[in-house]
């Protein structure tokens, strides 16, 4: 199995990270959970997208991981305080998210910072601030979706066919954010 699809599950896995030493990780990790849960495969004629699913979810929680090892705030001050001297197009759209966060109405802020900054899940967000699981997951998608409007508003971005920025211009001058 290791020699037949090593080679295409890298390439997949490689075309998401940026680290060749991160990609060989998540593969070793990914040959782990097949090892592990093959036992539990049901219908053998899905062994391909069942392993190309254990490879999905492995990039997500590396980057899970990754986002879980980053400096978490404690305050929207010291939030709204980082500087970064790197100055690459996603970097700076950061630094502008964070600042915009600051701006946005209370309960917005607090489900943002807890959930992207803090880690909480939506459903811990949920029991923390006395909301249902449903209506933490609306809040937190309608501060995401606050913040995206406050940036488009802002800033005209261009992607990558990833999605990533790889260019932005302001709009104007006076952006109180950025």
């Amino acid at each position: 199995m290791w020699e037949e699809l090593s080679k295409p599950l890298k390439r997949f896995i490689k075309l998401r990270v940026k680290s060749d030493q991160d990609a060989e990780d998540i593969l070793q990790n990914v040959f782990y959970k097949i090892q592990t849960n093959i036992g539990g495969l049901r219908d053998v004629d899905k062994l391909n997208s069942w392993i190309y699913t254990i490879a999905k979810n492995s990039i997500a929680d590396f980057y899970r991981i990754k986002k879980f090892e980053t400096e978490v705030f404690e305050t929207p001050e010291e939030l709204a305080s980082v500087t970064d001297d790197e100055s690459t197009a996603n970097e700076e759209i950061a630094q502008c998210l964070k600042s915009m966060i600051m701006y946005l109405p209370e309960k917005y802020k607090e489900a943002i910072l807890l959930t992207e900054y803090h880690n909480l899940t939506q459903k811990e967000l949920g029991e923390r601030t006395g909301l249902s699981a449903s209506g933490a997951k609306s809040r937190v998608q309608r501060a995401r979706g606050k913040l995206k409007e406050m940036l488009l508003c802002c800033c005209q971005l261009e992607f990558d066919r990833r999605g990533n920025v790889v260019d932005y211009k302001h709009k104007s001058d006076d952006c109180k954010f950025c």
